[in-house]
C-alpha cells in the first residue's frame, strides 16, 4: 500500500514537470499570433494615429479617408512622384545645397505649411521662436520665425537665404527695408552668398521701393518671388506667388474628408465678407436679393473690414465653406482674395469676379491672361465672371445639378489644388537650385 502510494505520488509530480515544460514552451518558444488586421477604411475606433500633424484641420474626425480613389490615386500619385522625380534627377556627385527661410510675414507660414507640408516647432503660434526642417530633391530647407527672428539677434550659419516680407503698407514697406539692408550687409561681409524673397506686395502694385535691392538693378536680390499680378514678373527673376489662405487669422492646413466630398450642402453659395460703398460687391448684394437666391445662399455682410477673427468666427466661417457648393469671391482692393484660396481648401468651388482692379497691376505683354495669371496658367476649375449679373443664371444651372456630379465636381477641385501646391514647391526648388547653384558653379 505504501509503496502504491509513492508510486501515484511519482506519476503526479512527473506529470506536473511535464505540464509545466510544456507550458513554458508554449509561452517562450512558440509560434506568436499575429494580432488581428486593421481594416480598409482605418484603425479600429479608439486607436491612436501613427503620426498626428499639428496645425491641420480635419472636418473627419476620427475616421480616416483618403480622396483620391482608384484610378485617381495611382493618377495623383503618379504626377506626385513625377515632379518630384524631377528634384532628383541629376544629382549624382553634386554636394547638398542648404537654404534658410527667414519668415517674417503671414505668407511665409502659406509656404511652409501649405505648399511645403512642414510642420513648425512649438506648434504655438504665440511663441517668441519656432522652426521646422523639409529636404526637397538635394536642397535642405530649414524655417524660423517669430518676434525672436530679428536683425543681428540670431546666428546665420547658411550661405542661402529667403528672406519672406511683407510689403503691402507704408509701414510693412519701412520694417521690410530694415530686413533687406541687414542681408545686404550679410552679403558684403560674405556672410551669406545667396539671398531670394517673397514679397506679400502691395495690392496696386506699387512695389518700386524693392527695386533697388534687385541683383538686376545693381542690388543683391538674385530672385523675386511676388503676389499679384505685377508688371514686373518675368519668369526670369521675377516669379508671381500666391496670395495663398489668411494665416494671419489662423486659417488652418484642411486634410480632405469623406465628408467634404460626398454630404449634400446645404447652401448653394456663400459670401461673409466687408461689403464696400459704390463697388461690384454692392451690386452682389442687390443680384442675390432677386428671386429669392439669397435665401438659397449663407450671406453674412459687414460695413467695415476686420483684420482678426475670433474663434467663433474662424469656425464659423470654415463651417460655412464646408457646406456650401459655391463660394462668391468678387474682387475687392485687388482681383486675388484668400477667400479663393480658402475655399478650395473646403472644394467650395469659388466663383471669382475676373476683372482688373485699379492701379499698376497688369503686363501689356500678357494682359488678356490678367488678372490671376498664376491661377489661370495652372488651369484652376473656378467659375470666373466678368460682370455679377451672370450669377442669376449660374445659380439656376446650380440647382439642376445633381449630387454625384457635384461629388466630382468636388473631386477634381480638390486634386487640383493638392497639385497646385506641389508644383508650386517643385517649381520654386528648381527656381532656387538652378540660380544659386549655378552661380556657385561661376
Amino acid at each position: 500500500m505504501r509503496l502504491t502510494r509513492k508510486r501515484l505520488c511519482s506519476f503526479l509530480i512527473a506529470l506536473y514537470c511535464l505540464f509545466s515544460l510544456y507550458a513554458a514552451y508554449r509561452v517562450f518558444l512558440g509560434p506568436r499570433r499575429r494580432p488581428p488586421a486593421t481594416t480598409a477604411r482605418g484603425p479600429r475606433k479608439g486607436a491612436a494615429p501613427a503620426r498626428e500633424r499639428r496645425g491641420r484641420e480635419s472636418t473627419l474626425g476620427s475616421e480616416e479617408w483618403n480622396p483620391w480613389e482608384g484610378d485617381e490615386i495611382t493618377e495623383h500619385r503618379h504626377r506626385v512622384k513625377t515632379s518630384l522625380q524631377i528634384l532628383n534627377k541629376s544629382t549624382k556627385g553634386n554636394t547638398d545645397h542648404r537654404v534658410q527661410i527667414w519668415g517674417k510675414a503671414a505668407i511665409g507660414l502659406y509656404l511652409w505649411e501649405h505648399i511645403f507640408e512642414g510642420v513648425l516647432d512649438p506648434p504655438d503660434v504665440t511663441a517668441q521662436w519656432r522652426e521646422g526642417k523639409s529636404t526637397i530633391g538635394r536642397t535642405h530647407y530649414s524655417f524660423i520665425t517669430g518676434p525672436a527672428v530679428a536683425p543681428g539677434y540670431f546666428s546665420t550659419d547658411v550661405n542661402n537665404v529667403v528672406l519672406v516680407l511683407n510689403g503691402r503698407e507704408k509701414a510693412k514697406v519701412s520694417y521690410a527695408t530694415q530686413w533687406l539692408l541687414y542681408a545686404q550687409t550679410l552679403v558684403q561681409s560674405q556672410k551669406l552668398q545667396h539671398v531670394a524673397v517673397v514679397l506679400l506686395g502691395n495690392e496696386h502694385c506699387s512695389n518700386d521701393w524693392v527695386a533697388q535691392f534687385l541683383k538686376s538693378n545693381g542690388g543683391f536680390v538674385e530672385l523675386l518671388f511676388i503676389t499679384y499680378d505685377s508688371p514686373w514678373i518675368n519668369d526670369v527673376d521675377v516669379f508671381q506667388w500666391p496670395l495663398g489662405v489668411a494665416t494671419y487669422r489662423n486659417f488652418p492646413v484642411v486634410e480632405a474628408s469623406w465628408r467634404m466630398v460626398y454630404d449634400e450642402r446645404p447652401y448653394l453659395c456663400n459670401f461673409l465678407g466687408t461689403v464696400y460703398k459704390n463697388s461690384s460687391r454692392q451690386e452682389l448684394m442687390n443680384i442675390l436679393k432677386q428671386d429669392g437666391n439669397d435665401k438659397l445662399c449663407r450671406i453674412t455682410a459687414r460695413e467695415q473690414w476686420q483684420p482678426q477673427e475670433t474663434n467663433e468666427s474662424l469656425r464659423n466661417y470654415r463651417d460655412t465653406l464646408l457646406r456650401s457648393d459655391l463660394t462668391l469671391c468678387p474682387a475687392g482692393v485687388n482681383t486675388e482674395c484668400y477667400r479663393i484660396y480658402e475655399a478650395c481648401s473646403y472644394g467650395s468651388v469659388p466663383v471669382v469676379e475676373d476683372v482688373m482692379t485699379p492701379g499698376a497691376c497688369g503686363n501689356t505683354s500678357a494682359q488678356h491672361s490678367a488678372p490671376l495669371r498664376l491661377l489661370k496658367a495652372m488651369g484652376a476649375p473656378f467659375i470666373f465672371v466678368k460682370n455679377w449679373k451672370e450669377l442669376p443664371a449660374i445659380l439656376e444651372k446650380e440647382k439642376t445639378i445633381n449630387l454625384q456630379e457635384k461629388i466630382e465636381r468636388r473631386k477634381i477641385l480638390l486634386q487640383w489644388y493638392q497639385r497646385f501646391k506641389t508644383e508650386l514647391k517643385v517649381k520654386f526648388t528648381n527656381i532656387l537650385e538652378s540660380s544659386f547653384l549655378m552661380n556657385n558653379k561661376s
